[in-house]
């Protein structure tokens, strides 16, 4: 077992007994009050392979921390994080959940990273708690998230850094990946094909509640298709936000629904600054759209 490893049983231990600290709360939307809270939702949820610099805030690194870190989707064996011999520092967000705040949890498998011998994984995180710093704690937070989205996940490290495990997990994941396009008509709005179909997939930054009355009303008024033929076919929840999914035509580019999405984010946005009663035909629209959400996570 890695160095890595062994602290977090160690931490885990120090939380056990008569002093153990209160457990971490839950929250709702954990990457809420972070810049670029529905890409970090995206990253977490929809996007296959991705990376993003982050930058701690002034007094926050740990001693010895570089001065950026890598967050990304996922890394080998579905690792939280590690410390490559170069010094830098990754971080996997997809690897789980280990409380109510997947904020914490990942601030947990941050500071473990750096912790870390170089060369070494993090291979499990203990469970965090109310003394558990969140990703909020730690980082500058007004530096923008720039999201870069990969074919694959040969970023993951150079072969020879991979023993036989890693190349064989590298391989599963590269012949996996689904292809994605980060649209630019919209922050967070993403492209993708799985199989024969293709999809677009959008996070909004809008309250769950708001986002789904917003496209209540659009459906109920005949508005909620993406261009002239993309239909919306339900919607996924995460982290406190909305997910709404629209089918699309697999043989267009990517970048052809630009336009369509640029033009939706305005009704969306239309939608959900108004506040007046929902209509019954509304209503009804609102019920069907409730009952095809999925509950990511």
């Amino acid at each position: 077992m890695g160095k890595a490893s062994r602290r977090s049983r160690d931490r885990s231990a120090r939380t056990t007994g008569s002093d153990r600290a209160a457990p971490a709360p839950f929250v709702a939307r954990p990457f809420e009050g972070l810049p670029g809270e529905t890409d970090w939702v995206a990253m977490r949820e929809i996007v296959p392979s991705a990376t993003a610099r982050v930058r701690f805030a002034d007094g926050r690194a740990p001693e010895g921390a570089p001065d950026e870190v890598t967050v990304a989707t996922v890394l080998p064996l579905a690792w939280p994080g590690l410390h490559r011999d170069t010094g830098e520092v990754l971080v996997g967000i997809q690897s789980g959940n280990a409380s109510g705040d997947t904020s914490r949890d990942i601030a947990a498998a941050l500071l473990l990273a750096v912790e870390a011998q170089p060369g070494s994984p993090v291979e499990s995180l203990p469970v965090s708690t109310a003394d558990t710093p969140r990703l909020q704690d730690l980082l500058d937070l007004d530096a923008p998230l720039e999201i870069e989205v990969h074919e694959g996940f040969d970023f993951w490290v150079a072969d020879s850094e991979l023993d036989a495990d890693g190349k064989e997990s590298l391989e599963r994941a590269n012949d996996s990946a689904i292809p994605t396009v980060k649209l630019t008509s919209a922050p967070s709005a993403y492209w993708c094909r799985i199989g024969d179909r293709a999809y677009v997939r959008w996070v909004l930054p809008h309250a769950e509640d708001t986002s789904t009355n917003a496209l209540a009303r659009l459906h109920a008024a005949g508005d909620s298709r993406l261009g002239d033929g993309g239909r919306l076919l339900g919607c996924f929840r995460s982290s406190g936000l909305l997910i709404p999914v629209w089918e699309v035509d697999v043989d267009a580019e990517p970048t052809s629904f630009e336009d369509a999405v640029g033009e939706m984010r305005t009704r969306i946005e239309a939608a959900a600054a108004s506040s007046e009663p929902l209509t019954a035909a509304e209503r009804g629209a609102k019920a069907g759209l409730t009952n095809r959400q999925v509950t990511l996570r």
